[in-house]
């Protein structure tokens, strides 16, 4: 399970550093590609696997379904890490996170998140405006 917030800058290279603990549970590389809100995830090559099953049950005859796996699809690339433990990102993943040079990476559970910082500093400042109300709203959580 990943867990935690990190801050990293991109290198003049566009290259991230990805923290060690973060690392040691994605294994010698992992895939990126377009996240919700703006920002990337980043799956072990055994969760892009069930990812992959699952996308692949989606019925080819939605539109919004075959919208939806392009736009995940062709944003996606295999990242291995470099002896300093950093990855090179594409400019179409850079470009979908706005991501120029401070950067924040967070584990959420079965997958990281890399964001800008200015993303992550609104979207965490919203969500901590409401985050009681979230919690009462999600159904069976306790």
């Amino acid at each position: 399970m990943f867990m935690g917030e990190y801050q990293h800058n991109l290198d003049t290279k566009g290259r991230l550093i990805v923290p060690a603990k973060l690392r040691d549970q994605l294994g010698s590389k992992m895939v990126l590609t377009r996240g919700m809100e703006g920002c990337i995830f980043g799956y072990s090559v055994t969760e892009w696997q069930k990812i992959e099953a699952k996308l692949a049950q989606l019925p080819l005859t939605k539109k919004n379904a075959r919208r939806f796996t392009r736009m995940f699809y062709s944003g996606a690339m295999e990242a291995e890490f470099d002896k300093q433990g950093r990855i090179n990102l594409t400019t179409t993943l850079k470009k979908h996170a706005a991501l120029e040079k401070a950067c924040v990476i967070v584990g959420v559970s079965d997958r990281i998140e890399i964001w800008s910082q200015a993303r992550w500093d609104k979207f965490s400042d919203e969500a901590s405006d409401d985050y009681d109300e979230i919690a009462e709203d999600l159904d069976d959580f306790e």
